[in-house]
């Protein structure tokens, strides 16, 4: 008889490559593997509302909301002078600007493909019109908008909380916070030495100069955002999910009273952009959540495990290299709240096994997701890049790799020196 794990991950990868949405592919598989086992059929719908029905999914359609207001209000142009100023210009400036933007803007959106696009359609043309090949600005532009997973607040850090409670959400939060500027300076190195030996964006000369101060203040009301979001955490003034509402609030706010650039007809096509945004997170979440009961209870996470600490030779550091190289790898074709939902159950009690730090975990999950985001061939951020900038992916291959080369020595770093995660959370209080 064919083991239940063969069916229910052969099933899954099946329909996923022959195009089925991911969602559907989690819950057809599991509900095949439910009926064959006479596990109750039953147990489908029920672990579907079990899966959405938790207090922390809450904060996701309010984040996702927040990020489209900030990106409609105008914010990364808004970044782009403040960070212009700072930077100033000549080869590789923009380069680093668009890093250094989508870092910022990371701390509103929460979601890598979002982020990418609305740095994109600022920085790309910007990019473009000062002599960037658009293969290098795309691959700038994703691997850029990959680090927004890391920044808080991060959609992916809540649902992890949500399959692992005692990692809390403000400690995650808090916990990418150090990584998420890693992984920007990581990609700024790369960036600015091609940019130098290629002699790229030196031709840039639309206009003087921002101001500094003038740039400053434009930019302020963004900028604050982030800091209202982890302040109010830390004081404990709000909840994550409370956060979120604020984050709403505070944007709302800025687009109608402060910049102006917001009517009532762009907020209706937010909220209906948003709204089918976060019901495709969650029905991704509901129907996974049936994938994983039938893990659970058809016995097929302990034995994976087993394999998984076997094949790192029992090693803390051998079984650590392994699970970060399956999580790049699959990371290529999967959505970082898929690969959590799917195989936090069974990375979490080898790290348990190891006795690792759970928020430590996390983040480094995480860290592999967003690398994921953008190495080809499947890689969502730049597939955006490149339709933003009409590049081909294989034009962005060569780049590609010396991003993903230095960005890949601060997981490394991360590895060997857990306190660049855990420095911040213990220091905060949230650990």
């Amino acid at each position: 008889m064919i083991h239940p794990a063969y069916i229910l991950f052969g099933c899954f990868f099946l329909l996923m490559f022959l195009g089925v949405p991911i969602a559907a592919a989690l819950g057809l598989a599991g509900t095949l593997v439910i009926s064959l086992a006479h596990l109750g059929i039953m147990a489908v719908p029920t672990n579907v509302y079990a899966g959405i029905a938790k207090y922390p999914l809450l904060a996701i359609p309010m984040f996702v909301l927040a990020g489209a207001i900030f990106d409609k209000a105008g914010v990364a142009g808004r970044l782009l002078r403040f960070t212009e100023a700072i930077v100033g210009r000549g080869r590789g400036a923009l380069a680093v600007i668009t890093i250094l933007v989508a870092m910022i803007i990371g701390g509103i959106s929460g979601s890598g493909p979002a982020c990418t696009a609305a740095v994109g359609g600022v920085m790309l043309n910007a990019m473009l019109r000062a002599g960037y090949p658009p293969g290098f600005a795309a691959a700038v532009t994703a691997a850029a908008g990959s680090t927004d997973i890391l920044i808080p607040p991060s959609v992916a850090f809540i649902v992890y909380s949500v399959l692992v409670p005692s990692a809390t959400v403000p400690a995650l939060f808090a916990g990418g916070v150090m990584p998420g500027i890693l992984a920007c300076g990581m990609l700024i190195i790369p960036a600015l030495f091609l940019s130098i030996h290629y002699n790229f964006g030196g031709g840039l000369s639309d206009g003087p100069k921002p101001q500094f101060w003038a740039s400053f203040k434009d930019a302020s009301w963004a900028l604050a955002a982030p800091v209202l979001i982890l302040g109010g955490l830390r004081t404990g003034w709000f909840t994550p999910t409370e956060a979120a509402v604020m984050a709403v609030v505070f944007g709302l706010f800025v687009g109608f009273i402060v910049y102006r650039t917001l009517t009532l007809r762009s907020l209706y096509e937010l909220l209906v952009e948003s709204a089918e945004t976060s019901a495709v997170i969650l029905v991704v979440v509901g129907l996974a959540s049936v994938f994983a009961w039938a893990c659970s209870t058809l016995g097929i996470v302990d034995p994976i495990a087993r394999g998984l600490v076997n094949l790192g030779g029992g090693h803390s550091l051998g079984v650590i290299v392994i699970l970060m190289v399956f999580l790049v790898v699959v990371g290529m074709f999967l959505d970082g709240i898929s690969i959590f939902l799917i195989f936090c159950p069974l990375f979490v009690p080898i790290a348990q096994t190891f006795e690792w730090d759970l928020v430590w975990f996390g983040v480094l999950m995480t860290y592999n997701v967003a690398l994921g985001q953008f190495t080809p061939p499947m890689a969502v951020n730049l597939m955006v890049s490149c339709r933003l900038s009409g590049a081909k992916m294989e034009d962005t291959v060569f780049w590609d790799i010396w991003l993903l080369a230095f960005m890949f020595l601060g997981l490394v770093l991360m590895v060997f020196f857990p306190e660049i995660v855990l420095w911040l959370p213990k220091a905060t209080g949230f650990m």
